[in-house]
């Protein structure tokens, strides 16, 4: 299937007939697929002119360079090993986010510390991530939930108090801005995703967006392995023989058929980004007189949605929920569960995330993608009322 061009404002927007409504999907048309053959036939796959090329668009589109990688995940890590995060070290980070972000920095050798939320926008929440600074403390790492912007003014002055550093994860929040300026065009670092259902994909990739000429520097090289300088004979389609390694390095480069999507998507963002924001404030307007339902604080002028999330209010069995939606042809997800109560990351403070742990079991993200129309909508907000004066 695929998502067709077109002026987007209400009344015309439109998917094509599933006979479930998806939750996400990838929005792929005839110039994705004719950019991948263009890079097929010219039989160079590895990291080349076409990275390049993906490389200043955003560039440009940022107002300062990008580097791309082969996945958001990639970017965290490559980002946190720059600003050279050593074992012990530790890293604020919110609860809810999806696992990536705690991989990236226990892979980094660091240590994820969960941090609660705040109520309305779900992003982290500054007073509780500074009770938790330490001397081990050296980044803080906002998550761009659901494109959010959060209060990012008040990260980077808590940062700039206690000198830590800011990775933002803006893996949603491509086509975001804070105060009229784009997310990833101001601040420390921002890490963005183009997995298969982000803003735009790639089809996986992700990129890194900084004016640090360090951090620039060791990510070009740690994404090749650690190979110094071999940024520069990759875009000439050619290899470094006489390498240089000094620091450990990752196969995280970006491939030339990926960036050949991602140079589509990136032209169709735009068009992407109106869906999106319209078919939110849709969302909005239809639960705007069901007091149990309450959307995050968003302003979908300048926020780019990449998920839509609910919290209900005296929810208490929400897999019961997802079934009967589920069995109404339309599926529901669940963004994300708390890190701090996985296995691998678990803690003995759960209680002193009480935003958190509350909120989660009545989180509830509701189908969001270019492809859903507006009856789409209407159908998904009269279906879950309906449940809901059951349960």
């Amino acid at each position: 299937m695929t998502c067709m061009s077109q002026e987007i404002h209400p009344g015309k927007i439109f998917r094509m007939n599933f006979e479930t409504i998806r939750l996400s999907k990838s929005c792929i048309g005839s110039l994705e697929k004719e950019a991948v053959i263009d890079v097929l036939d010219k039989e160079y796959l590895g990291m080349g002119p076409k990275v390049e090329e993906f490389e200043q668009l955003l560039s440009e589109y940022f107002g300062r360079p990008a580097v791309c990688v082969v996945n958001g995940t990639a970017a965290l890590h490559l980002a946190l090993q720059a600003i050279g995060v050593k074992r012990g070290d530790e890293v604020l980070v919110p609860s809810i986010t999806y696992v990536a972000s705690y991989q990236a920095i226990s892979a980094a050798g660091a240590i994820p510390i969960s941090c609660d939320i705040d109520q309305g926008t779900f992003c982290i929440d500054v007073e509780d991530a500074k009770r938790r600074i330490t001397d081990k403390t050296v980044a803080i790492m906002p998550v761009h939930y659901a494109g959010g912007t959060g209060m990012i003014s008040a990260y980077y002055e808590l940062a700039h108090k206690y000198g830590l550093r800011v990775i933002e994860d803006s893996a949603h929040a491509l086509g975001s801005s804070y105060n009229e300026k784009l997310i990833g065009s101001f601040g420390d670092i921002a890490c963005f995703s183009f997995d298969g259902i982000k803003n735009i994909t790639s089809g996986e990739g992700g990129c890194i967006v900084t004016e640090d000429p360090l951090v620039l520097k060791k990510i070009k090289d740690a994404r090749l392995l650690g190979v110094e300088n071999d940024t520069e004979a990759r875009f000439k389609g050619q290899r470094t023989w006489d390498i240089s390694v000094s620091e450990q390095g990752w196969r995280y480069h970006m491939s030339e058929i990926m960036a050949a999507i991602g140079i589509v998507q990136f032209n169709r963002l735009e068009e992407f980004s109106k869906s999106r924001q319209l078919l939110a404030r849709r969302y909005n307007s239809n639960f705007e007189q069901i007091k149990r339902l309450r959307p995050m604080i968003n302003n979908f002028q300048n926020i780019v949605p990449h998920i839509y999330v609910l919290k209900i209010d005296g929810l208490t069995d929400r897999n019961l929920l997802r079934k009967k939606m589920l069995a109404e042809g339309i599926e529901t997800g669940i963004h994300y569960p708390p890190n701090h109560l996985l296995k691998y990351f678990s803690n003995q403070n759960n209680e002193s995330l009480p935003v958190t742990n509350q909120y989660f079991p009545q989180l509830l993200s509701l189908p969001l993608h270019p492809e859903l129309s507006f009856d789409d909508v209407d159908k998904v907000c009269n279906v879950l009322i309906s449940i809901l004066k059951d349960l």
